[in-house]
């Protein structure tokens, strides 16, 4: 009985991981410990992010996770690039809330970004710019 195959030659497998899983996981990580820590600091106490939009990102960060994980290119630029615009925009819309309560109520300084607003934005520019990386490659 002949076969094709030679003995030595290896099984043709596909990759899991590609170009962009390292920036995607590490970024998608990012913002699902941002969302879970304060994103607003008031003199009165810390608001977390799973008080509201964080719960958005968190899920955001998690698609951006699975996207890690696939091996098709197309599908993992959506994985990128999707959940990156939400949570970049969501952290927009929460800074540009805080500048407008802040000037309504004439409270400058005393409602500052938290730690998990800033780590969220930073999330969203490293999975920004996986995606980018991703569709670049060829």
């Amino acid at each position: 009985m002949s076969s094709t195959a030679r003995a030595d030659a290896a099984p043709n497998r596909r990759r899991v991981l590609h170009r962009g899983s390292a920036g995607m996981l590490v970024g998608g990580l990012i913002v699902v410990v941002g969302s879970l820590l304060p994103w607003v600091s008031t003199p009165f106490g810390s608001l977390y992010g799973t008080a509201g939009p964080g719960l958005w990102t968190l899920g955001a960060g998690f698609l951006a996770v699975a996207g890690a994980l696939l091996p098709y290119r197309k599908l993992a630029i959506a994985h990128c690039l999707a959940p990156a615009l939400a949570v970049l925009a969501i952290v927009v819309w929460q800074v540009a809330r805080l500048g407008y309560l802040s000037a309504a109520t004439d409270s400058w300084g005393q409602l500052l970004p938290g730690m998990g607003l800033v780590m969220a934005a930073g999330g969203g520019v490293v999975l920004l710019r996986a995606g980018f990386r991703l569709r670049s490659v060829t």
